[in-house]
């Protein structure tokens, strides 16, 4: 992952400001950027241009970014496929997993394939063996596909002999009526137990003990200080705590900031790419990226903090994170990559409580 340094970070957005001013052209400003970074520039310019109502110009300059681009990097490109398929504008969707089959084409597509075969497996070789009744809580849960393989992996391994609870907690009505049914198919002689909520909106009434927290892809859904609040509520209450995250830097920086359209543009170009790539009936690829990938895009490029949708964090944000929230009770069991290109790093990392 490429970052700016401060000046380079303060002359971009000087640089934007001169665009939204004067209307600059593409390529005015080629010989003061980075030479790598030069389609990066270009789109973030020409995000900005569009999130401030100036679609016609802000596709000149993902144009521009479009022509630079490296093969296994497509942003731009990728974003002005949305543009043309939404009329020009950064428009996000109402309802993002109404249907559920875009989540599931993603987990599909080989990359997460693989990086959740690689995250079951690291949650097989670093969590302990429980020798009382397993209870679990699946934060996001998504289809339940996950969680059902999880379990698996520890009964396989020995880690687990009988399993008393899954909790499952998921934001959308349809992806948790999907969960339920298939870890009850799985496992008919389990207590589950659904939620439908944001683990923001629960984590204060839960009220008993869990073994393990689990959260894939999920718990980015809030800024780091709400993280802190949530996981800090949680803490007397589960004993693991295991996340599978991608690395990026996009929480702390603000809205139309270039270091949050960099980190933007790198974590989401690959992933988009894989998607697209992967065998599935057009409507489901659209679907997957202009109702869940480009949703969250889109969010990063038109809210500000604390209203947008998204806020992925670097590895070493939540190291910090879990020390400061969970340490000196918690500490780091394991810290593993599930997936790693030049761009985009999917990982697993987990905390738990000293016996």
């Amino acid at each position: 992952m490429l970052f700016l340094s401060a000046q380079e970070s303060a002359e971009w957005s000087g640089l934007a400001d001169e665009v939204l001013r004067n209307g600059t052209a593409p390529g005015t400003y080629d010989a003061d950027i980075r030479p790598n970074l030069l389609s990066a520039f270009d789109y973030y310019t020409g995000t900005v241009l569009a999130a401030h109502g100036r679609a016609a110009e802000g596709i000149e300059w993902l144009n521009a970014a479009a022509l630079e681009e490296e093969r296994d990097l497509l942003s731009a490109g990728f974003l002005l496929g949305f543009l043309e398929r939404h009329n020009g504008k950064l428009a996000m969707p109402t309802v993002a997993f109404a249907d559920p089959r875009p989540f599931m084409h993603f987990a599909g597509v080989p990359m997460m394939r693989e990086a959740r075969k690689r995250f079951i497996a690291q949650c097989g070789n670093t969590l302990p063996q429980f020798d009382t009744p397993f209870s679990m809580m699946d934060i996001g849960c998504g289809d339940g596909g996950l969680t059902v393989s999880l379990l698996r992996r520890l009964q396989d391994t020995g880690k687990v002999s009988e399993i008393a609870e899954v909790l499952l907690i998921d934001s959308s009505p349809a992806m948790l009526t999907l969960a339920g049914k298939t870890v009850r198919d799985a496992f008919p002689d389990v207590r589950i137990k659904t939620v439908n909520n944001r683990i923001q909106d629960c984590s204060g009434s839960i009220d008993r003990r869990f073994d393990l927290a689990v959260s894939s892809l999920a718990y980015h859904h809030m800024p780091l200080e709400q993280k802190k609040i949530h996981l800090t509520q949680l803490k007397p209450w589960i004993d693991h705590f295991v996340l599978f995250e991608m690395d990026a830097n996009n929480d702390t920086p603000e809205i139309y900031s270039p270091d949050l359209a960099l980190s933007v543009y790198q974590s989401y170009g690959g992933v988009i790419d894989a998607v697209f790539s992967h065998d599935a009936p057009v409507d489901v690829a659209v679907a997957c990226v202009d109702l869940f990938l480009m949703t969250e895009v889109l969010s990063f490029l038109t809210q500000p903090r604390g209203v947008r949708t998204d806020y992925h964090m670097l590895q070493s944000q939540w190291h910090a994170l879990f020390t400061e929230c969970l340490g000196p009770e918690f500490t780091p069991g394991c810290h593993s990559p599930c997936h790693a290109d030049e761009q985009t790093t999917l990982f697993t990392m987990h905390y738990g409580r000293e016996a």
